[in-house]
């Protein structure tokens, strides 16, 4: 019976230790990977809350480009990548839960997300877990600075409120109104950079109204910047803000030139403000005709599902959010296969050097010394009857 024992627990043995060979795992890469050969990428995004539409549409960008692109190569062995998806639910203390179960997840890299104030919040945790991340349309210059783990693919406020104000001013609006949310880095942000872009430009703001995060009724405000007479509003507030300031306006017979920033550019706000949202000017990270090929594939997808249609608001318009979302994914994909490796800290060298070309859509990507995309063109649209038209590429040297 002894002898039987024996041989039994030797048998196991030899198996127990065939079974760890057997592991597809390259040395020093075990973070996010498995025996299956997979490596997990986090999404970190808002499904819900202020910015849940804005997240969706940035969701689809990462999945199509996942599903072009479903594996990566390190060491000689292909891995297919595993999208981890976390909701961040638009606010700064979820946010934290769901980094923290990113990186529970053995996550080697993170892509997202939408809405400066939860990258923010965020982003030491990714640094301290050495877990390279690569924002989308958060354009805060506070995401990247000081934290050498989170990089952007995305312009940064600062560029893109001199793209507004250039325009605000080419176009004959030498008077202004600015709206901010108290409190918001990312309105906040945008408001002051275009205040100083637009005055350093000769023009005049008359009127500085600010609002708490929440807020629904806007009628005082706007009341008092009806009372200025003035012709436009800059208004860069977070998407959930945008129908109720312009039906508010309406209701109130202010009629004005609305401009925005890349928030407002959503076929949810047509969606949401109907009519009232005609004339509405705003900036992207990329228009549709910007990169045929990836127009094309992109609209095939979308309409290959249903449920893709749906969440693009039953419509295979393409708008900036999906093509840096989709340059994010293309670009980590890089640096995991330049760095050789599923470790995070080789990653993160590996986009610091990182400079690809000829598979992203919304221009070329190096990142400068804080992490930040070197971008120098946005994309300026309107809503005209009912759908966003672009107008014009502008340019800013910094």
């Amino acid at each position: 019976m002894k002898r039987m024992i024996a041989l039994l627990m030797a048998i196991a043995m030899v198996l127990s230790l065939a079974a760890c060979g057997s592991s597809s795992n390259t040395s020093g890469n075990a973070a996010g990977s498995s025996a299956e050969n997979t490596v997990t990428i986090g999404v970190f995004e808002p499904k819900t809350g202020e910015n849940g539409g804005g997240g969706a549409q940035e969701e689809l960008g990462i999945e199509y480009a996942n599903d072009v692109r479903p594996t990566v190569t390190v060491d000689g062995v292909e891995y297919t990548v595993k999208l981890d998806w976390q909701d961040n639910q638009s606010d700064k203390t979820v946010a934290v839960t769901a980094a923290q179960k990113l990186i529970a997840d053995g996550c080697v890299g993170i892509i997202g997300g939408y809405g400066s104030g939860t990258c923010i919040a965020a982003g030491s945790y990714f640094a301290d877990a050495k877990i390279p991340a690569i924002g989308t349309s958060c354009t805060n210059t506070n995401v990247t600075l000081g934290n050498d783990y989170y990089f952007r693919i995305a312009y940064l406020d600062p560029f893109q409120g001199k793209v507004m104000a250039n325009w605000a001013i080419e176009n004959g609006y030498n008077e202004i109104a600015t709206i901010d949310n108290i409190g918001n880095e990312y309105t906040s942000g945008l408001v002051s950079t275009f205040t100083s872009a637009y005055e350093a430009l000769g023009g005049t703001i008359v009127a500085s109204e600010t609002f708490q995060t929440n807020e629904s009724d806007f009628k005082a405000i706007l009341t008092n910047i009806k009372s200025t007479g003035v012709k436009a509003i800059f208004a860069p507030t977070d998407y959930v803000y945008a129908p109720l300031l312009l039906n508010q306006a309406v209701d109130l017979g202010l009629d004005v030139q609305w401009i925005s920033s890349d928030t407002w550019y959503s076929n949810v706000l047509i969606q949401d403000a109907g009519a009232n949202a005609n004339g509405v000017v705003a900036d992207t990270f990329y228009a549709e005709g910007g990169h045929p090929e990836f127009d094309a594939g992109f609209k095939a997808w979308l309409n290959e599902d249903e449920k893709r249609l749906a969440t693009n608001l039953d419509s295979d318009d393409i708008v900036g959010n999906h093509a840096v979302c989709y340059d994010a994914y293309m670009v980590m994909c890089d640096a995991i296969e330049n760095a050789n490796s599923l470790n995070g800290e080789d990653i993160q060298k590996a986009l610091v050097a990182m400079d690809t070309k000829d598979d992203v859509v919304a221009g070329a990507v190096t990142f400068d010394e804080n992490g930040d995309a070197n971008k120098d063109t946005s994309y300026v649209c309107q809503i005209t009857d009912g759908a966003w038209v672009f107008m014009e590429a502008v340019k800013v040297e910094e």
